[in-house]
Formats: structure tokens, C-alpha cells, sequence
């Protein structure tokens, strides 16, 4: 074949794929009106159900969003997804449940003394346990790191990708043997009370707890890796680790922090997931664990806003699936979801850009 043959076989394939593309965008387009005309109506004849619903989503998604920045920090400084995060949350959730029996058992002894029936008790051990649960949680993701990560840095991806499914089997197994396989249900601490006026819309304690928890998390996330010395190196890791360590950045250092960050987030994010939902068991890392991998997949993994955005997305297409479509398909909408996203938009809705540079440059 000709050199003017074979471009114009290219220029031909590359119009046929261009025609596809614009095939495939206006399907999704179609699709995408379609499901937003069917929840507005729902909006419309149920505004109070729907409003409800978008609590649940929002809070969910606050949780997930947290799991899914850990995955989307590591991935964003050396390029590996962390399989074992999802049970480094599940851990987190089980030492939350641990520290809640402990503590406010003890804690119940000085309830006459503080005369307002124990609230302030147990404000102080949901306290506890989150920072108990963040320290270990962290710990553990250090450790996970220098044990497992760190001797293959340079090894094929494959030998680290299957070492991350293996730490996620052992954690998951850790937490079998910990706590056996039954659900383990967590001390009622936060009311389930509506907050608002009425039964109109449903926002409860819980939801309150969950976004109070989670915003200022995010704030400090943010200013760290703005604003701060150790920030800065991470950013300048993501960069370029050569480049970095010729500056005197100590790159090893700063991919422990990297792990230590995701597993604060988790260890979190599993104490308020036992507390809003009552229970936890030892396979939740798993379920939660892709939910939130998705979550930073459809934001753009490696994109810190990315992860937040795809968080609540995912929570809140799963509480609409839940209410409109049912629980049974709720998995399969959600996946659905992140297969189109990756058909139409692979880098994610917020591009590919680092995850210690957030959403903007």
C-alpha cells in the first residue's frame, strides 16, 4: 500500500470513529434527559419523599467521598490503586465499635454527674472513637505501605496489583476472625430523630453527625495539601518523584504521608458508617470498598475533587435507585453508571489532572 493509500485508510477509520463517538454522546445525551424528566416528575408528585431521598444520597455520598479520596490520593502520587484501602475502612469501623463498647461503659459511671442524660457522654465517646479509630486506621495504612508497597515500587504492576488484593484478603480475614461473620450492630449514640418540623422531608441526627464529621474533614484535607510544607511536597511528588528527590524532597516520607492521609479518611469514615447505619461486619470493606473505588473513577482518579464530586454522585444515584428502581438493582444501576462513564469519558467527569492539585490549577 501507497504512503497516500494508507492515510487515507486512517483518515477514513478516524471519521468512522469521530461518527461513532457522536452516535454514542447523543445516546447517552437521550438517556440522560430521559432519567432527569422521570426524576423531576417524581420530584414534582413526591417533592418531600424526593427531598428525603436526596438526604440519604448526600449523607451516603459524604462517606463514600471520603473512602474514595484515599484511593485517589495514592493513585495520584504513585499510580496504584490500594485494593486494601476498602478494608482499612472496614477496620476503622470495627475499632469505632470497639472503643464505643468500651468507653461508654465506663463513661455511664459519671452520667448522674453531668445531669443531661448522658448526651454530653456521648458526644464524647462518638469523639473518641473517630480519633482512635483515625489513629489507627492511619497507622495501619503506613504500615501497609512499608510492608507491601514499598519493597516492590519497582516492580511490574501486576506483582503490586496482586499484592493489594492479597492485604485486602488479610485485613478482610483479620476482621472475620476479630469479630466473626455475623453483622455487628453498633450502640444507638445518634438520634434517628427528624430534625425539621413535620415528616415532610426527613433529616435526622445521623445525617447532621455525618456532614458535620465530613465537612470539616474535607476543609482540612484541602489546607494541607494547599497550604503546607508536607503538602507541597506531595504535590511536587505527584509531579515528578526524580525531580523532587534532586529539590531534597524525601519521597519515601512523603508516600507514607500519602497512606497515612487515606487511612485517617478511612478509619473516619468507617466509625460514621457503624454509626449511621448500626451496624458494620467484616465483608463491608468490599461492598463499600468498590462503591467508593467507582466513585473516584467517575470523577477522574487522581483528581482530589474529582473523588468528592464522584462520592456524592454515587450516593445519591444509589438512594434514588433504592427508592424509584429497588434495592435489588441499586449495585447494577451504580456500575452501570461507571461503565458509561468510562465508555464516553474515561479520564472521568474532572479530567486526569493530580490529586494533590485538587480540582483547579
Amino acid at each position: 500500500m501507497t504512503t497516500g493509500g494508507a492515510a487515507k485508510s486512517r483518515s477514513e477509520a478516524l471519521l468512522q470513529s469521530v461518527r461513532a463517538s457522536s452516535w454514542s454522546t447523543r445516546l447517552s445525551a437521550v438517556v440522560l434527559a430521559v432519567v432527569l424528566v422521570l426524576l423531576f416528575s417524581q420530584a414534582v408528585q413526591e417533592p418531600g419523599q424526593f427531598a428525603s431521598q436526596l438526604v440519604i444520597g448526600v449523607t451516603n455520598g459524604a462517606i463514600i467521598a471520603l473512602i474514595a479520596l484515599g484511593y485517589t490520593l495514592v493513585y495520584g502520587i504513585i499510580e496504584l490503586i490500594n485494593f486494601a484501602h476498602g478494608d482499612n475502612f472496614m477496620i476503622g469501623s470495627f475499632v469505632g465499635i470497639t472503643v464505643l463498647s468500651g468507653t461508654f461503659v465506663g463513661l455511664q459511671f459519671f452520667a448522674p454527674i453531668t445531669g443531661d442524660g448522658g448526651t454530653l457522654l456521648k458526644i464524647l465517646g462518638v469523639v473518641i472513637a473517630l480519633v482512635v479509630a483515625m489513629v489507627v486506621c492511619g497507622l495501619l495504612g503506613v504500615g501497609i505501605e512499608r510492608v507491601a508497597y514499598k519493597p516492590l515500587r519497582n516492580s511490574p504492576r501486576l506483582a503490586v496489583l496482586i499484592t493489594a488484593i492479597g492485604m485486602s484478603f488479610i485485613l478482610q480475614n483479620v476482621g472475620l476472625i476479630w469479630k466473626g461473620p455475623a453483622q455487628v450492630p453498633f450502640p444507638e449514640l445518634i438520634s434517628s430523630a427528624n430534625i425539621l418540623p413535620g415528616e415532610a422531608v426527613i433529616f435526622r441526627w445521623k445525617d447532621l453527625f455525618v456532614i458535620a464529621v465530613t465537612v470539616p474533614l474535607l476543609v482540612a484535607l484541602s489546607y494541607f495539601i494547599s497550604n503546607t510544607r508536607q503538602g507541597k511536597a506531595m504535590r511536587a511528588v505527584a509531579q515528578d518523584k526524580e525531580a523532587a528527590s534532586m529539590m531534597g524532597i524525601n519521597v519515601n516520607r512523603t508516600i507514607s504521608i500519602t497512606f497515612m492521609l487515606g487511612g485517617i479518611l478511612a478509619g473516619a469514615s468507617g466509625v460514621m458508617y457503624g454509626l449511621f447505619n448500626g451496624i458494620t461486619v467484616f465483608n463491608v470493606g468490599f461492598t463499600q470498598g468498590l462503591f467508593a473505588f467507582t466513585a473516584a473513577v467517575l470523577g477522574g482518579i487522581g483528581n482530589l475533587s474529582g473523588a468528592v464530586v464522584g462520592g456524592f454522585l454515587i450516593g445519591i444515584i444509589g438512594s434514588m435507585a433504592d427508592q424509584y428502581i429497588g434495592v435489588r438493582w441499586t449495585s447494577v444501576v451504580i456500575f452501570a453508571v461507571l461503565i458509561a462513564v468510562l465508555v464516553f469519558r474515561p479520564r472521568g467527569l474532572l479530567g486526569d489532572r493530580s490529586a494533590v492539585q485538587g480540582g483547579g490549577e
